[in-house]
């Protein structure tokens, strides 16, 4: 990708920071506690926005005080002096800022970068997960299970949790389950888990970071200089793939997971029971059971396959058995996650908003028999093709919703043309109330009506959350017979 930037190796060091110029990319979850704790260090800190809104002008009087300065509306330009950028996220490579910062030879860090430098020699180790989806509902799981086996820890980083916070906080973790997108591991090159998994990849977020191939790179950062597991998907070969290409520990093991019968240094399902053949004294051999499918919640396949993937990282970690089981148990999943909503004369209602690429749009659809679908919104690029042919002879009918629905309408129209579409031509509140009326007339008892858009939500709702509850709202105006006033 012509001008891209990367992170690169920096001499500068943390212990350095003291009376440095560190420009910090980005307010919000992560650039906030970023410039506190730069400016902590000594450092004199100048944070760039790009935006200039309500919440920014609030975050920006919070660090103005500490002697922060402030620049909002503008983005792009390098200041004077600047030794140190440290960025948030969402700022692509190309970003003016960055290609000024390489021209003038200066190094960037992302905040998980400098949360890993800032970590003191009695640091708790990092179990790290990433791909393209299933990342949230793994880390969750993976520290329900860690907190079963009595151990300090926490859900951290691309989750909504600042890693800085925790490294600079008082609370002592004994390990730490953390989230990793793409986007910061690009920006972290320092990064050394105990143990990493990738669980799929798929592709997603191209335009940051120009080809698949750099997505699945930055990706494959999570294995480098493991200690003890890199874990793979069995299923998706790319991932494995990215295991035998990373430099790791000595010792360190390659720990597959599958939904089917497990091999030596492998987790799977063997009749309904999740194994372990690979954090056993004889993996020819013997396999541990672990716990039981039903354990999983909702036990669809691909979160079984989540399950699985926390189980592996715990059993790196040396957690017992029992401490799996336990952990899946009180694990409960997050809003908009293949919600069960309720059930309307003898239809379930699911809400997977989260489904917001066409990956994870296929594995939601593949956790059920007969589907009325509720698709569309931003299509960031994608195509639709694959997933309407994988889908297709499980869908009762479909309802488009969005500004892209044209594209979820062509695919259905080669490859499910008996399939009953209806096309929402509308963007209105009402919109998916809509939508689930309709649904609701092309379902039959013992269906699902399913909303797993496979599309982003911000052409009509604030983020996905906000479409899962619409949809949410709507099933229950439905159930109760009430009708709201615009339709």
């Amino acid at each position: 990708m012509a001008g891209l930037v990367t992170s690169g190796a920096a001499s500068l060091d943390v212990s350095d920071l003291a009376g440095r110029q560190v420009t910090v990319a980005g307010l919000g979850v992560s650039g906030v506690p970023a410039a506190r704790a730069l400016r902590g260090l000594g450092a004199s800190v100048t944070v760039v926005n790009g935006s200039d809104g309500e919440p920014q002008r609030a975050q920006a009087a919070e660090l103005e005080p500490l002697g922060i300065t402030v620049r909002l509306g503008d983005g792009a330009t390098l200041p004077d002096g600047t030794e140190l950028i440290v960025t948030t996220p969402g700022w692509k490579p190309t970003s003016p800022l960055f290609l000024a910062a390489a021209e003038a030879g200066v190094p960037v860090w992302g905040d998980v970068e400098l949360a890993w430098r800032l970590r003191g020699k009695d640091a708790p180790p990092w179990l790290a997960v990433t791909g393209t989806n299933g990342k949230t509902t793994t880390v969750r799981m993976l520290a329900a299970i860690l907190e079963a086996a009595g151990l300090r820890t926490a859900a951290v980083g691309n989750i909504g949790v600042s890693l800085l916070d925790i490294v600079l906080g008082d609370e002592p973790y004994d390990v730490l389950a953390v989230e990793l997108s793409s986007y910061q591991l690009h920006w972290a090159p320092s990064l050394r888990a105990h143990s990493g998994a990738v669980l799929n990849l798929a592709p997603d977020h191209l335009d940051w970071h120009g080809s698949m191939a750099a997505y699945a790179a930055d990706k494959g950062r999570i294995y480098e200089g493991n200690q003890v597991a890199c874990v793979y998907n069995v299923a998706d070969p790319a991932t494995e793939d990215l295991v035998r290409a990373a430099d790791v520990e000595e010792g360190c093991r390659a720990i597959g997971f599958t939904l089917g019968t497990p091999g030596p240094s492998q987790l799977g399902v063997v009749e309904d029971i999740l194994v372990d053949r690979a954090f056993v004294p004889d993996r020819q051999k013997q396999a541990q059971e672990l716990a039981e499918v039903s354990d999983v919640n909702p036990p669809a396949p691909h979160n079984i396959a989540n399950a699985l993937a926390a189980a592996a990282l715990a059993r790196a970690y040396g957690v017992p058995p029992t401490a799996v089981r336990d952990g899946l148990r009180a694990f409960r999943p997050d809003p908009h996650r293949v919600e069960h909503v309720a059930d309307v004369d003898g239809v379930a209602y699911v809400d997977d908003s989260k489904a917001t690429n066409t990956h994870a749009a296929e594995a939601s659809l593949g956790a059920y028999e007969h589907i009325v679908w509720i698709a569309g919104g931003l299509a960031k690029g994608a195509t639709f093709d694959e997933l309407v042919l994988t889908a297709a002879k499980r869908l009762r009918g479909v309802v488009l919703i969005g500004a892209d629905r044209a594209l979820i309408r062509e695919a259905l129209a080669r490859h499910a043309a008996d399939v009953p579409v209806v096309d929402l031509d509308r963007t209105d509140t009402g919109a998916m109330a809509a939508a689930v009326r309709e649904a609701a007339r092309l379902a039959r008892p013992g269906d699902t009506v399913l909303m797993a858009p496979a599309c982003a939500s911000m052409d009509m709702f604030t983020n996905y959350n906000k479409r899962g509850d619409a949809f949410a709202a709507a099933v229950h105006d439905l159930a109760s017979g009430r009708v709201p006033d615009d339709q």
